[in-house]
């Protein structure tokens, strides 16, 4: 089986081909080459990664493992705590908040796997927009074309890994924030089924979101996945080393579901059909199962999906953040937060609950659907991008992002693993998304699935014009 870049640096590390030092020298080279054109990075800890990259070398002196990521550069959604660092979730109103006292979940378990943080990236505030733009650090473009987005909200990460400047960056998901970047950017990225990764803090939308992995390639995203997985105190959903032993092994799949949309019947747009039609057909030829299709009202019924997520994700925003302090704090919100916070404000508790009864329905038409060997097929975006501020047209302005551009929210009420793989090229340059839905607990049958896919259908593992950090290996 073929090792991923970041086994492979981590490999060179311990064997002293290279030191973590060197690596995280040629990090921040990349970041001062590269992050000028792409707005990726909003904060770096220079003396501080220099320090941990100098007692990850120190370990393997003594002749001790650092851990299966020994060494390996890491940047950090500055959604997520960084000890000495300040979250400022990319808002005015955090960003002279106090520095975290430790790491985050995930942070952490990185850090105790031998990878160095080497600073943070960007997002769109709060974490509320498909688009990674905010009034604080202003926007991040893809490297595929800088003029668009990378997508949002981990678009920062997925910039950052995409061109090249860090192996990892993490990612969170509540809406789509993995999958949406990781199709825009060309990387493989994977929402793993709820409780696989022990969430706390408490994430603002409590039943929706994650954190996950993307990468550049299939091994080096289950790679991650198994060093990220795990219980945390405080979650009721997180899962146990025993519970866990069955989710990362790999099964075969025997059925192929495929929908086009899932809070509507519309029909795609070309420039997303076509690449879509291709890829399903691509999948169904890889697995050797005939694709049958359905529609969102095979699936969901009645229920706008769209709307239900609104309901859940902006009335728990608000709840989490306070009522109060959201109103005062609106006017120095982008807008695209703003109107999400606006939403929020107009939930009362006989909708929220009634969302919440309907959840169960839909994570019950969705298992059906799937029984234990199943995947469906989806785009992961209906549209081919958006620029990078947020705007679908250049006529329009800046602010929340329609509706029916997103296809991924399902999942998140749901808790079904969710893939991105990438599947070409679309028409305006930007990497095409396929999205792959499995059942719940079966994230090691979707993995295995990125393996076949990659090595049937590879893809470039950087933007042209771009290194890949295999480059930096003697």
């Amino acid at each position: 089986m073929s090792q991923g870049d970041i086994a492979l640096l981590a490999d060179s590390v311990r064997s002293g081909r290279v030191s973590a030092a060197e690596l995280v020298a040629e990090a921040y080279s990349r970041i001062d080459e590269h992050d000028g054109q792409l707005n990726a990075v909003v904060a770096r800890c220079d003396e501080a990664a220099e320090q941990a990259a100098a007692a990850v070398d120190a370990e393997v002196a003594a002749g001790r493992d650092p851990g299966p990521l020994a060494g390996v550069p890491v940047l950090v959604k500055d959604l997520e705590d960084v000890a000495g660092m300040v979250t400022t979730q990319g808002s005015l109103l955090f960003v002279d908040g106090e520095p975290a006292a430790e790491h985050g979940t995930v942070p952490r378990r990185l850090v105790d796997a031998g990878a160095v943080i080497v600073g943070k990236t960007n997002l769109p505030e709060f974490a509320t927009e498909g688009y990674t733009d905010n009034l604080v650090f202003g926007a991040t473009g893809n490297p595929w074309r800088r003029e668009y987005s990378p997508g949002g909200s981990s678009g920062g990460s997925a910039a950052a890994v995409a061109s090249g400047m860090v192996p990892i960056a993490t990612a969170t998901d509540g809406g789509g924030s993995i999958r949406i970047p990781a199709a825009f950017c060309g990387l493989v990225g994977i929402k793993p089924t709820h409780g696989v990764i022990g969430r706390w803090p408490a994430p603002d939308w409590l039943d929706m979101s994650t954190e996950g992995p993307f990468a550049t390639s299939a091994e080096d995203l289950a790679l991650l996945w198994r060093v990220l997985a795990g219980r945390v105190d405080g979650d009721p959903g997180s899962l146990t080393p025993v519970m866990l032993g069955d989710v990362g092994e790999p099964s075969p799949v025997r059925r192929l579901v495929v929908l086009d949309r899932f809070a509507a019947d519309a029909a795609l747009p070309d420039d997303v059909r076509e690449p879509f039609e291709e890829a399903v057909h691509q999948m169904s030829e890889l697995i050797g199962v005939a694709a049958r299709r359905i529609s969102a009202r095979d699936l969901c019924g009645s229920t706008d999906i769209d709307d239900d997520w609104f309901t859940l994700a902006t009335a728990e925003h608000v709840a989490s953040l306070g009522r109060d302090w959201v109103q005062r704090g609106l006017e120095q919100m982008h807008p695209g937060a703003r109107g999400f916070m606006e939403w929020g404000l107009r939930i009362d508790v006989d909708q929220y609950l009634a969302a919440r009864r309907r959840r169960l329905e839909l994570v019950r038409s969705l298992d059906a659907m799937l029984g234990d060997d199943g995947v469906l097929l989806s785009p992961v975006n209906a549209a081919s991008g958006w620029l990078a501020d947020g705007r679908i047209g250049a006529d329009q302005a800046p602010g929340m992002l329609p509706p029916d551009v997103f296809n991924t929210p399902y999942t998140n009420i749901s808790g079904h693993p969710t893939l991105s793989l990438p599947a070409g090229i679309t028409a305006i340059g930007i990497p095409f998304g396929l999205q792959v839905a499995g059942p719940r607990f079966r994230d090691g049958m979707l993995l295995e699935l990125a393996r076949r896919w990659e090595a049937r259908y590879p893809w470039p593992h950087v933007a042209p014009g771009y290194r890949t950090w295999a480059e930096v290996l003697p």
